[in-house]
């Protein structure tokens, strides 16, 4: 209740400000997201196991990838 009673206490000037935060937030989050983080795996690669491949790749220099069981399986499927 706190919390709830001090907003309403606020004058003006407070809820403008609170206000501005709120909308900056919605335009960090929401449109900046949308028009500078674009889904660059989900358009460039069909298949979640292309996706892993190239993740893989940028994060480890292939002499370090180690394959595992589960890779070996992947490519028996394949």
């Amino acid at each position: 209740m706190l919390y709830v009673d001090g907003f309403k206490g606020l004058g003006g000037l407070g809820k403008a400000l609170w206000a501005l935060i709120a909308v900056k937030l919605v335009l960090m989050f929401v449109v900046l997201k949308l028009f500078f983080f674009p889904d660059f795996l989900g358009t460039n690669f069909d298949t979640d196991t292309e996706r892993a491949q190239y993740v893989r790749s940028v994060l480890a220099p292939s002499d370090t990838i180690t394959t595992t069981s589960a890779d070996k399986e992947i490519k028996q499927i394949n």
